[in-house]
């Protein structure tokens, strides 16, 4: 389809939505790693950044968009505004990241 244009913003500069189709959306849920718990649990003994679950929940931020991508291209559209993230615990040592938008095709605005 070209090129995909994901943005937190409603509008596009130098685009305008041509028509909306819809709710898109990615999801991923993400458990840790028993290695990985084991070196968290000793540097928040420490204190400071907990690389591994930041790496971990990155990875996991690019899945949800990614997918909701996908839906939106589904959809037929070839962009996504409006873009919102979503965290919540699902268990302990599981975190859903969810990522949602406003699937619309746009098509450039003609320069004068």
């Amino acid at each position: 389809m070209g090129e995909f244009i994901i943005t937190t913003t409603e509008k596009i500069p130098g685009y305008r939505v041509v028509e909306v189709k819809g709710l898109a959306r990615g999801g991923i849920v993400r458990a840790t790693h028993v290695g990985r718990d084991i070196m968290a649990f000793f540097k928040n003994l420490k204190g400071g950044e907990v690389q591994e679950y930041t790496q971990m929940l990155a990875e996991a931020r690019e899945e949800a968009l990614r997918r909701m991508r996908l839906h939106a291209e589904d959809m037929g559209a070839n962009a996504v505004i409006g873009v919102r993230f979503m965290t919540s615990a699902v268990a302990s040592g599981m975190a859903e990241i969810y990522a949602y938008g406003t699937a619309v095709v746009v098509e450039r605005v003609k320069e004068e």
